[in-house]
């Protein structure tokens, strides 16, 4: 819920109106209150005019801040626009998540909010007493107003900062970076000891031929899962659940996920059965769209698409592709510095009751180059960049992480040699590939990549 909040644009500004609606009731009360007994110091910074120019005035703000919160939502929504077709439909989602658009939304929206209600308190009247002029509530409007105009100004340069492709990816690259370390921190690694204690983990039990398949309960993206709940109605049906499928993969209705077995070996009753199939069900969630809460490819997702995008016919620019392996590269180090192996849960008893499978590095780094691979197969900075990519991963990652790194290597040699490339550019690509297998020895060879 809270994942989803954070990429709406209505909620902070519906906030904004409620919060102006109760100021615009609540102060001009205390108003009608307090406005004899305040110090004549203070009434000179107080709006002192007539029922008429106070009329006048938060008529003139509300008309106004309207008028700029329908350029703020048209900006908003050209900039989404450009957004999806230049970079990728993916990306909305960190515009939408952006705090200061939705916090200048909110802010114009209870001005004018604020300005209406405080309106409707305004008395004109031919004798003094029918007369009231809320000048606290006026002058609290026009601060309001003033806060607006300096919104603005910060809104525009915001929204020409964020537009910039090497912004979004940057976003995109810390928002990965704060998923990982969210879900693959150290104390979640732990889970994965097994009984005897720390260094002695346990091999992730594989379902047994005769397991019982686990379906999907609706379809959609695979978003998140509620491990507490797996645990425990597999610890109430003492079984062992396995479930296959990967945070961001789309899922089909009554398709499996995933498979369960008896502890024991004694089979399931069928109430068991259908109360532990049920819970499963509910407790892997589905969505629209791929999302980052417990989905760690998504970022990569993001930035290949981004690069994707930029190779294709109607763009063209090779640079941004790049930029976008650039902070692929990163990420992927960052990594290989954890441990990718499946999530286990266990219960009381240290016993592994759920296994969550998590993509591997293998599954990563094809996703991170596979298509920069195809679709930038012609252009030798793209392919120069893959290979410092894969250099890059080979010095991060131990020796059993080194298959995938291996593979992709090969698969990045036979592309270069199946492009008709000038001699030099050649030349140059074959040896940034071998510096990746020096790299993969243990060695840098410092002055060699250019």
């Amino acid at each position: 819920m809270r994942d989803t909040l954070r990429v709406q644009l209505w909620p902070l500004p519906t906030l904004g109106i409620a919060l102006a609606l109760a100021t615009g009731v609540g102060l001009p009360r205390l108003d009608r209150r307090i406005q004899h007994d305040l110090p004549p110091w203070l009434r000179d910074y107080l709006f002192g005019g007539s029922s008429d120019a106070a009329r006048a005035v938060l008529g003139a703000i509300a008309g106004s801040l309207i008028t700029v919160t329908a350029l703020t939502f048209s900006l908003t929504v050209l900039t989404l626009q450009l957004a999806s077709s230049q970079f990728s439909p993916r990306v909305l989602r960190t515009f939408n998540s952006d705090r200061y658009v939705r916090t200048t939304l909110a802010l114009f929206l209870a001005t004018f909010t604020y300005a209406l209600t405080v309106l409707r308190t305004v008395r004109t009247g031919e004798d003094e007493r029918s007369r009231f002029v809320p000048e606290l509530s006026v002058t609290f409007a026009f601060l309001l107003t003033l806060a607006s105009l300096l919104a603005l100004v910060l809104f525009l340069s915001h929204l020409a900062r964020e537009i910039r492709v090497e912004t979004l990816m940057n976003s995109v690259h810390s928002d990965t970076d704060r998923t990982i370390r969210r879900l693959l921190s150290e104390e979640r690694d732990t889970d994965r000891e097994g009984p005897a204690g720390p260094g002695f983990p346990d091999a992730p039990p594989e379902p047994p031929s005769d397991a019982l398949a686990l379906c999907a309960g609706a379809s959609g993206f695979f978003t998140s899962v509620d491990e507490a709940a797996l645990l425990r109605a597999a610890v109430e049906a003492d079984a062992v659940l396995f479930v296959d499928r990967l945070p961001g993969s789309s899922l089909i209705a009554a398709t499996p996920v995933g498979a369960a077995w008896p502890r024991t070996g004694d089979p399931f009753s069928p109430d068991t059965w259908e109360r532990l199939a049920g819970r499963v069900s509910q407790a892997v969630r589905t969505g629209p769209e791929r999302t980052g809460h417990q989905d760690i490819g998504f970022g990569l997702r993001q930035l290949t698409d981004i690069a994707a995008k930029a190779l294709s016919p109607g763009i063209n620019d090779p640079t941004t592709a790049v930029h976008a392996l650039s902070h692929s590269a990163a990420l992927l180090c960052e990594l290989a510095r954890h441990d990718l192996g499946p999530r286990l849960l266990r219960d009381g008893d240290r016993q592994v009751r759920v296994v969550l499978r998590r993509p591997g590095l293998g599954d990563l780094l094809d996703l991170a180059v596979d298509q920069p691979l195809r679709y930038g197969a012609t252009e030798p900075a793209v392919l120069a960049r893959i290979a410092m990519l894969l250099r890059e991963l080979a010095w991060s990652t131990s020796p059993s992480q080194h298959p995938p790194v291996v593979a992709a290597l090969a698969r990045l040699r036979s592309t270069i040699d199946a492009q008709n490339l000038h001699a030099t550019e050649h030349f140059r690509l074959i040896e940034l590939a071998g510096l990746v297998d020096e790299a993969l020895a243990g060695r840098w060879a410092h002055g060699r990549a250019r």
